[in-house]
């Protein structure tokens, strides 16, 4: 049996859960995910509570027993709290700021300025040198950050560029000189 897939998922107060043939949609305070079901993995809900559960125990089965009940934690844990992703820009001439209500315009050392327009969704806000990517769904909060970091990747030798905050850059000694 799975560890995580074993394990219910408590349903807070304010979240409806509906469990249909081929999806499960899953509504609260800050919106709703309707989260597709895999084949053999059923779901049920039972005292405030929502139990996964497999047909069988084949190898597809076993691992998509598992990634079914991350999946609705996900989305219980979206639609209630909603997730998070903050981003530092380091360098020296680079600037964010927001442009109109879903976009960043940034200046990261090209010849010209980058913008980035946000997928319906995922909110974008700019705080000095800090992106801050938040939405109710985890997999899209977490595209959009990396496609941000993706435009100018940390280097190792002066840290200059887009890293995750909890990100650690491992920094290089730069040229050794003659003696």
């Amino acid at each position: 049996m799975s560890r995580i897939g074993k394990q219910p998922i408590a349903i807070p107060a304010g979240v409806t859960i509906t469990v249909g043939d081929k999806d499960i949609t899953v509504a609260g305070p800050k919106g709703q995910l309707i989260v597709p079901l895999q084949e053999n993995v059923s779901a049920q809900v039972e005292d405030n509570n929502i139990v996964v559960t497999r047909a069988d125990d084949e190898p597809k089965s076993r691992a998509w027993h598992g990634l079914q009940r991350a999946l609705l934690n996900n989305a219980v844990t979206g639609v209630t709290k909603g997730f998070e992703k903050k981003l530092e820009v380091n360098g020296v001439g680079f600037r964010l700021s927001s442009v109109g209500s879903n976009a960043i315009e940034m200046a990261l050392g090209f010849s010209h300025p980058v913008k980035y327009q946000a997928p319906e969704g995922v909110e974008l806000k700019t705080d000095k040198m800090i992106i801050t990517v938040s939405g109710i769904d985890k997999q899209k909060v977490g595209q959009v950050a990396a496609e941000i970091r993706a435009l100018k990747k940390p280097e190792p030798y002066k840290g200059k560029g887009i890293k995750y905050m909890d990100e650690v850059i491992l920094r290089k000694a730069g040229k050794a000189g003659k003696k």
